[in-house]
């Protein structure tokens, strides 16, 4: 009688220790529901605001877009959904993982490309990215925050620097206008917990720090602004100014060799003149990631 009534309570602890589990399991597999709705939904809008013909439907499905998504984000479980089928805006990571970052194209005109942004921290919280780069006289010298912010889609995260001076580089794209493109390298940091965007880490000769590295080029080539794993650098392309063929005035291009920032010990990137001594005969000139928007900003060819 007493086993049979000890196997009862054993049994019904069990069940009772298995019932929160259970209801978090129920709950998170609903969460992931509305996100995969979610998700689908904003790749239909993100479509939009890449390829519609007409300003007025990219600008209502952008403003669309900025809604759902901090209404997404700011659910809870939020952070562990991957949006991995998410189509036409960049989420990244850094290596530790401690938050993301989405961004997106928005196109109005010929000259006047808008981005859109969030970052979202591993605690739950959720910064809107407010773009304000066409107000930004002096871009490599300027503090920025995320409600004035430098906008740009980004295509890789750098982390760097120990933790009492850990940086993050963004590596980004900016359409600029028809035929200039920018790309740039900016730095977030978070201060007492906030993130600030822009930091005086690049070394550019003597007396002279930048908070973030800007590069313009002709819309005719594209350029390489990326971290090297190898050569544990950040590489960029040496420019150079020449006419455009268009009548747009001084306008710059890659003339095959190579410059760089190394990170050193003191924290800061230092610039490096020439990587390699060797010059190409003729500059590099592989197809861009945006031609005249025949592919969106991921490259592909619009379907």
């Amino acid at each position: 009688m007493i086993s049979r009534l000890i196997l009862f309570c054993i049994c019904a602890f069990l069940t009772l220790a298995a019932a929160p589990a259970a209801a978090q399991a129920e709950k998170t597999t609903q969460d992931f529901t509305y996100f995969e709705m979610v998700e689908d939904s904003l790749s239909g809008l993100a479509k939009t605001v890449l390829r519609d013909s007409l300003t007025e439907h990219r600008l209502k499905a952008n403003t669309a877009i900025k809604t759902l998504l901090q209404e997404a984000l700011s659910a809870d479980n939020a952070f562990q959904y991957p949006f991995s089928g998410l189509q036409g805006i960049s989420i990244q990571y850094p290596q530790d993982s401690t938050f993301r970052i989405f961004t997106w194209q928005l196109y109005v005109s010929e000259n006047d490309y808008r981005y859109g942004g969030f970052l979202q921290h591993g605690s739950g919280r959720v910064y809107p990215l407010e773009d304000h780069s066409a107000e930004v006289r002096m871009p490599e010298y300027e503090g920025m925050s995320p409600d004035y912010w430098y906008g740009a889609v980004y295509y890789n995260i750098k982390q760097a620097g120990k933790k009492r001076d850990r940086h993050y580089l963004l590596f980004g794209y900016d359409g600029y206008e028809l035929f200039r493109k920018r790309k740039l390298v900016d730095v977030l940091v978070f201060k007492d917990g906030e993130p600030k965007f822009g930091a005086p880490v690049f070394q550019h000769g003597p007396g002279k720090v930048k908070h973030r590295v800007v590069r313009e080029y002709s819309a005719e080539v594209s350029t390489r602004l990326n971290y090297d794993d190898v050569l544990e650098m950040i590489m960029f392309d040496h420019l150079i100014g020449q006419n455009g063929p268009h009548g747009e005035g001084l306008t710059y291009y890659p003339d095959g060799s190579y410059e760089a920032y190394k990170f050193e010990k003191d924290g800061k990137w230092t610039h490096v003149e020439k990587v390699f001594d060797q010059v190409s005969e003729e500059a590099p000139r592989p197809s861009p990631i945006l031609d005249n928007r025949k592919k969106d900003i991921f490259g592909r060819g619009n379907q």
